[in-house]
């Protein structure tokens, strides 16, 4: 039986956008590995998009999504703890096997928090604060770094 798809809230639809992006880094990642480039190349895309993107979105999460539930919920206490790990592993990961488990562990990740986390956050939350995440999270359309396609 196929799952259904997920109704998430116009109000955080931005935010899971972002997540399809850092779903697209996974994938990049892998085509990487499998295509045997250079680790140096696969890193420095890794830092750049960490900078331009995973530090703005997990600052958006911390501060105006995951408060909704309350910051000592166990999800969220999960969620802020896998971010800190992340950020950790996207500047320590020198080479094709660190890589891969930078990858693995960032699907898990948005899986949870697409398929139960924020499941749980808009169950919860008031109009006002869905308005507020829709507010700070500025979208905007995603810039790719493009100097170097390693994995096309």
């Amino acid at each position: 039986m196929a799952s259904q798809p997920i109704k998430r809230a116009e109000e955080l639809q931005g935010v899971s956008r972002d997540h399809h992006h850092a779903l697209l880094l996974c994938w990049k990642i892998n085509q990487g590995i499998k295509k045997d480039i250079e680790p140096e190349r696969i890193q420095k895309y890794i830092h750049w998009f960490r900078k331009e993107h995973l530090l703005p979105h997990f600052e958006i999460e911390e501060k105006w999504i995951f408060p909704v539930l309350d910051n000592q919920d166990k999800k969220v206490l999960r969620a802020i703890h896998e971010h800190v790990n992340l950020l950790q592993l996207s500047l320590s990961a020198s080479d094709h096997h660190d890589m891969q488990i930078f990858s693995d562990k960032l699907k898990d990740h948005i899986r949870f928090e697409e398929r139960v986390l924020f499941q749980e956050i808009q169950k919860v939350a008031t109009q006002e604060e869905l308005q507020l995440i829709q507010e700070h999270h500025k979208e905007e359309k995603f810039c790719e770094r493009t100097e170097d396609e390693f994995w096309l």
